[in-house]
């Protein structure tokens, strides 16, 4: 189970002057294991005043009868471009993990998903193979071809609660089998 836990620290300007830019570098020494930087938040002033609790103190899995229910697998076959429509019966939304076998060869760029008619778009800007098995698992935050890391451009996707559409973009002409899978969610504890 990962363990999160929140850093703040207060950057003092050398001079009272406008910032246009800032770089962050994270440095990491005699340390192992998996260490993830998310909602990396600058803001101007003495308090704080954005800060979001991680979703693991407010979500769990969707159960039925006490017991944790089963992930949901949807399987389809898309030519050229195709809307997908998943039904997430879970209270809120979930990540989905995508499992994409292309049917021949596609160009590179030319296989993109996104949310509803567009939004959260993710690309995969390699060329890809026949029978390749190209993952994008929101569920673990990696993307794979053929169980190896591969570079994405954009986001992993979820399904929004109840059901939510997913475009699928292929080289013209061209299909690709897909497996979406979920894990559904429902509240969780209490809000803070």
């Amino acid at each position: 189970m990962a363990e999160f836990v929140r850093l703040a620290e207060v950057v003092n300007k050398k001079k009272d002057m406008r910032i246009v830019s800032v770089t962050v570098t994270p440095t990491i020494a005699d340390c192992s294991g998996r260490i993830w930087f998310t909602d990396l938040q600058l803001q101007e002033g003495p308090a704080l005043t954005g800060y979001s609790p991680h979703t693991e103190t407010s979500l769990q899995k969707c159960r039925e009868n006490g017991a944790v229910k089963s992930p949901v697998w949807f399987n389809g076959v898309v030519r050229s471009e195709e809307t997908v429509i998943l039904f997430n019966l879970g209270k809120t939304s979930a990540p989905l993990d995508i499992h994409i076998y292309p049917k021949s060869d596609m160009a590179a760029g030319t296989v993109r998903l996104a949310q509803g008619v567009g939004g959260q778009r993710a690309v995969f800007p390699a060329a890809m193979k026949a029978e390749d098995d190209v993952a994008l698992l929101a569920s673990t935050r990696e993307c794979t071809k053929n169980g190896v890391p591969e570079k994405k451009e954009g986001f992993y996707q979820y399904s929004a609660a109840w059901d939510s559409k997913h475009k699928v973009v292929l080289e013209d002409g061209k299909t690709a089998r897909l497996l979406f899978s979920m894990q559904e969610m429902q509240d969780g504890g209490e809000l803070i």
